[in-house]
This record gives structure tokens, C-alpha cells and sequence, in this order.
């Protein structure tokens, strides 16, 4: 699946092994496990099988975003786009749902 951020920070994440973004140790190991499950997913069906990610929309303000488990207090927020040849995932952020 072809993955775009819209935070140049978070694509740093991923990649930068000394960059934390300011997150605790634990969320940069689950973020980065998570975008290579993401990386190597065809498409969203198998986010959703997988019952541990509780890969969800979110209503109201933020209706358009997905929200899927890093650990239980934290979540990694996507948006889902269609190009037409290629469906792709846009990282919006990392959440504290606590």
C-alpha cells in the first residue's frame, strides 16, 4: 500500500532510528511495527481483520479519518484515498486517547 504523511515528522519517525518526535520509546517501537504492517497490506480489508488494531472511521469532526491501535492508550490516525490504480494511506497523527 502506498503510504504519504501529512506530518514530515512522523515520516521521520519512521526512518530516523535517533528521532523520538518527543513520544515515549514504547510509541515510537508500536509506530514503527504498525507502518510496516501498513506497508505491506494490499489494502484496508486486513487492517480490519486484524481485531487487535480496532481499526475504525471516527464520527462527527473528524468523519473521513481511521483511527488504529499503537498500544492501549495510543492511536495512529490515517485517512484512506483511492487514486483509481492504487489505494493509498495518508498518516495524520499519532493521539493520546487519554
Amino acid at each position: 500500500m502506498k503510504v504519504d504523511f501529512a506530518d514530515g515528522r512522523l515520516d521521520r519517525l519512521e526512518t530516523d532510528a535517533d528521532f523520538d518526535a518527543g513520544y515515549p520509546p514504547a510509541v515510537v517501537g508500536a509506530f514503527r511495527r504498525r507502518m510496516q504492517q501498513i506497508r505491506s497490506a494490499p489494502d484496508e480489508r486486513v487492517f480490519y481483520a486484524l481485531k487487535s488494531l480496532h481499526f475504525e472511521k471516527l464520527k462527527g469532526a473528524l468523519s473521513g479519518e481511521r483511527s488504529m491501535r499503537l498500544n492501549d492508550q495510543w492511536r495512529l490516525i490515517v485517512e484512506m484515498t483511492d487514486t483509481g490504480e492504487e489505494k493509498a494511506i495518508v498518516v495524520l497523527r499519532i493521539e493520546d486517547y487519554h
